[in-house]
């Protein structure tokens, strides 16, 4: 596979956006149906205003980042069978955020929450298959139901559980920005890529985002 098939290109993380794209280049066996929208987003905090266009809000060193919570090791989504290793990701120079190439392992977005965290985004991204045709984890998430559970399992401390309360298709070049947010009540934010698959353009073109909160108590 090549590098660009391995990475959401395209993240540009700026003080007025942040676009992903999850690129992926094999040609489904038929076509993919769109999966239905569900639920309503939590709504972000109101937005700063931006002052440059210069690429700030990812650290360039890790320890710039608060890590009191402990790193997530596994996700599991019982009810659509979901059980996937999480490694850490970041991005590179060009901003593009990367993704595990493996589609049975997803990526959490180390430069902003984990999931378990008090506040923001704890982002989990992941392919939905690869060129060889074989399916991933995330293919799943379009099967998801307002109300299923998550598990993200962490190391040295017990699971963070989360309810699904959402499901959206966006343009892979509308991500919202709010999704990578560090601050605000907490989520975790799940993405893969969605339907349509245009070959000539670069794979799929859309994302698919699925959003938990977690349980009322």
């Amino acid at each position: 596979m090549t590098d660009a098939a391995r990475r959401l290109t395209g993240l540009a993380v700026t003080a007025t956006a942040l676009t992903a794209v999850l690129a992926l280049q094999p040609s489904p066996s038929g076509p993919v149906p769109r999966p239905a929208d569900f639920g309503a987003t939590p709504s972000p905090p109101p937005a700063r205003a931006a002052t440059s266009t210069r690429v700030v809000d990812v650290p360039a060193h890790r320890s710039e980042v608060s890590r009191h919570d402990p790193a997530p090791e596994r996700v599991q989504v019982p009810g659509v069978g979901i059980d996937a290793a999480i490694r850490p990701v970041g991005v590179d120079d060009q901003g593009a955020l990367s993704v595990p190439g493996d589609p049975t392992v997803t990526g959490w977005y180390r430069f902003g929450p984990a999931p378990g965290s008090a506040h923001g985004s704890a982002v989990l991204v992941g392919h939905v298959d690869n060129d060889t045709g074989a399916v991933g984890e995330f293919a799943a998430l379009y099967e998801v139901k307002a109300g299923d559970r998550v598990e993200v399992h962490r190391d040295g401390a017990g699971p963070a559980t989360y309810r699904v309360v959402s499901r959206s298709t966006v343009p892979k070049d509308r991500l919202p920005p709010s999704l990578f947010r560090r601050v605000g009540p907490p989520v975790l934010t799940l993405i893969t890529c969605a339907p349509p698959f245009r070959p000539g353009l670069g794979g799929y073109q859309s994302n698919l985002i699925v959003t938990a909160e977690p349980p009322q108590s």
